[in-house]
């Protein structure tokens, strides 16, 4: 795999606007801890309503301090972003071409917290343009929502959706967020990265949680991703890939401190090369243990063996049928998460079976991110994010399998 050299630089040229009073800092908290599954509750809270684990709520950690926490705000701006690559063809011709990229995006979020729900709304359409080669110029689109009800005291739902429409891996309107950390055991592979392509994401996931005693708690989910590249000459050796999932899990609170609890992971990985389609289906039995040291601090961890199931396309024009691959092999993970008043660290490791994110197939994936965000001053805060990927390919190599890693990092002040 060629690596790309790139260098992008953004800056935020309109200021967040209240669009109602900012509730106080104490209700906030409150409010927050009691909607987001990954954050932790206050000690008032903790006797009575069980939280739900890390590696099984399906959401990533927060990624701001406390003091930036804010719910009640209608956010707007223009953001402007700007990157250089040394490659900005692939492999379309043969030997590099270099272009600056520019990008300008206004931005919409709206963020509301009641007594029983929280739900944030983003939209930020683009246009990316291209200094040397205009044939790349194109519009971009980014789309999010998350949702959290309560709707009863012990019956909880939420709900994430996100979409992006993009040609460029920078071209995105907050880069701080390109590399969020998640404690949990099946999220979507992103770590494939095409620098200049063409390509639609949509990935979302749906969770309900059920307190039925003082200690005990179930739950299940689903999740879904899609990506598609509309230009199959940008990404030479990379398809289009879907993935569906589902999972259940039975959580028991030991003390306020100590949570342990067992999920059954169900995904349905495919990927759709030149010809055929290749599928894998999984199925995973996994052990799980949270601490919670105190309201903002929690570690995390997962095990258990996870079942795979591989049916490969016929190989070329031979019409090959190769037999389907069965293995089991294990699945493992942990993460840590601490929130403090002007300091947000979350870091996370998994080894597990995942869609392939447009290589040939799923892969077996060893993953790292780590994510620090530190307020500076009252209105300057700096962030640094990176992550580490291990791709192996459940395929034959007579197929066309390859394996692959990613090394990407991210720095900002805002």
């Amino acid at each position: 795999m060629k690596l790309v050299q790139t260098l992008c630089v953004a800056m935020i040229l309109l200021p967040t606007a209240s669009l109602w009073s900012q509730v106080d800092s104490t209700s906030t908290q409150t409010t927050t801890a009691s909607t987001t599954d990954n954050s932790t509750a206050n000690s008032d809270n903790t006797d009575s309503r069980m939280l739900t684990p890390p590696p099984v709520s399906g959401q990533s950690y927060p990624t701001s301090p406390t003091s930036e926490e804010r719910s009640n705000y209608l956010r707007t701006g223009v953001v402007f972003t700007s990157a250089y690559t040394d490659n900005a063809l692939g492999s379309l011709t043969g030997h590099p071409v270099s272009d600056v990229s520019y990008s300008v995006y206004p931005t919409l979020s709206l963020d509301e917290t009641t007594s029983r729900a929280h739900w944030v709304l983003s939209y930020a359409p683009g246009f990316t343009f291209y200094q040397r080669e205009s044939s790349l110029n194109q519009a971009n689109q980014n789309a999010s929502i998350n949702f959290h009800y309560r709707l009863s005291p012990h019956v909880t739902f939420s709900a994430r959706d996100g979409f992006q429409k993009s040609s460029n891996v920078f071209d995105q309107p907050d880069l701080g967020s390109a590399a969020e950390v998640s404690g949990g055991a099946q999220v979507p592979n992103f770590s494939v990265i095409a620098p200049v392509a063409d390509q639609l994401n949509n990935s979302g996931n749906a969770d309900l949680t059920y307190q039925f005693a003082a200690n005990g708690m179930i739950g299940g989910s689903g999740t879904f991703s899609n990506l598609h590249y509309p230009n199959q000459a940008q990404v030479p050796g990379l398809s289009d890939s879907a993935s569906q999932g589902g999972s259940a899990f039975y959580s028991l609170r030991l003390s306020k401190m100590h949570y342990i609890g067992a999920t059954y992971q169900y995904q349905r990985l495919i990927s759709y090369p030149t010809v055929g389609q290749n599928e894998t289906q999984t199925h995973a039995v996994l052990l799980f243990y949270t601490f919670y040291a105190s309201s903002k601090l929690s570690l995390s961890f997962f095990g258990g063996p996870q079942y795979s199931n591989t049916v490969e396309p016929p190989i070329g024009s031979t019409h090959l049928q190769l037999p389907a691959a069965q293995a089991w092999t294990p699945a493992a993970g942990g993460s840590l998460n601490w929130q403090g008043r002007l300091t947000n660290v979350a870091i996370s490791y998994s080894h597990i079976i995942s869609g392939g994110g447009g290589l040939i197939g799923a892969v077996k994936m060893d993953s790292a991110n780590a994510s620090i965000q530190q307020q500076l001053a009252r209105r300057l805060s700096g962030s640094v994010s990176g992550m580490y990927t291990q791709n192996d390919v459940l395929g034959s190599v007579l197929a066309g399998a390859t394996n692959g890693h990613t090394v990407s990092g991210t720095a900002s002040l805002q």
